[in-house]
């Protein structure tokens, strides 16, 4: 069989892992596994993110393709994905969001990413115009078709994520789509033809009736749930009452920098933008205080 080492991080479609490591390399050196099937990643029977060495993946998954996703630890690490969750492996299937808090930044976006590669390969089996077979197409993230060669390559839904601020208070909102009770900023998808910053207002004025000013940039985040790139916005309030949509937003309110309810985790890119409003509230002071 073939030895293929990774070369660059950020080609996972063409370093395709096929190699029984010799007894004698470093443990350090050595690949770690991830297991995908469909939404899921395979952990241990506590329910921790299972990091499978290549023995133990070649037991449990001879067949299947392996794809380099990058490195954790100084180990490369790669997703070993399968058609579907199958019952007869040890330790239980679980859906990335269930490891959220418990596993750090880096392996979360390499979990994500071995989903989302596992979902893409999965959507463009077959060819969208004409309903032929697709494959690999070498050297490039993309799947051809076998027939009109339409190319097919994987796609991000941009989504901006805005945490509105009006002194030392902020708006959190409750999303008729969460799972949990979280209060948490506002989101929503680019649609064609917008700027993100557009997006902000829309969305904005759509979900809450509010109007908006100097959306300032934060930082983006991958978020795999199931293929955004969320970009986030700090934007003072400008005018407007809270009229909430009654769909997409259930609830919304203002809430003071030391007084708010359940917000998303750090982990999140919400949580994160909340963390920052709080930090610098407190950075401010007593007379930041009203």
């Amino acid at each position: 069989m073939s030895s293929r080492w990774p070369k660059k991080a950020w080609m996972p479609w063409d370093t395709r892992y096929n190699r029984v490591a010799d007894e004698t390399t470093s443990s350090v050196n050595r690949p770690l596994f991830l297991m995908v099937a469909g939404e899921q990643l395979l952990c241990n029977d506590t329910g921790e993110l299972w990091l499978l060495s290549e023995a133990e993946v070649r037991q449990l998954a001879p067949e299947a393709e392996s794809d380099f996703l990058g490195y954790w630890a100084s180990r490369p690490v790669y997703a070993r994905q399968l058609d579907r969750a199958v019952s007869n492996v040890p330790g239980q299937w679980q859906e990335l969001r269930a490891q959220m808090g418990l596993i750090d930044e880096t392996l979360f976006a390499l979990s994500g990413s071995a989903l989302q590669w596992a979902r893409w390969r999965i959507d463009h089996r077959f060819c969208g115009r004409c309903g032929s077979p697709t494959r690999p197409l070498p050297g490039e993230p993309a799947h051809v078709c076998s027939r009109c060669e339409l190319r097919f390559y994987p796609r991000l839904s941009p989504c901006m994520i805005t945490l509105i601020t009006r002194g030392d208070h902020c708006l959190l909102a409750r999303h008729a789509r969460s799972r949990k009770a979280f209060h948490t900023a506002l989101a929503g998808f680019v649609e064609i033809g917008e700027r993100v910053e557009d997006t902000v207002h829309r969305e904005i004025r759509e979900e809450v009736g509010l109007r908006v000013a100097d959306p300032r940039y934060f930082g983006s985040q991958p978020w795999p749930f199931p293929g955004q790139l969320m970009l986030g916005f700090h934007a003072e309030y400008a005018s407007g009452d809270i009229q909430v949509d009654g769909d997409e937003i259930l609830e919304a309110d203002w809430w003071r920098y030391d007084r708010l309810p359940m917000v998303p985790p750090p982990e999140t890119l919400a949580g994160q933008l909340i963390a920052h409003f709080v930090a610098q509230q407190h950075n401010k002071g007593p007379q930041g205080s009203t």
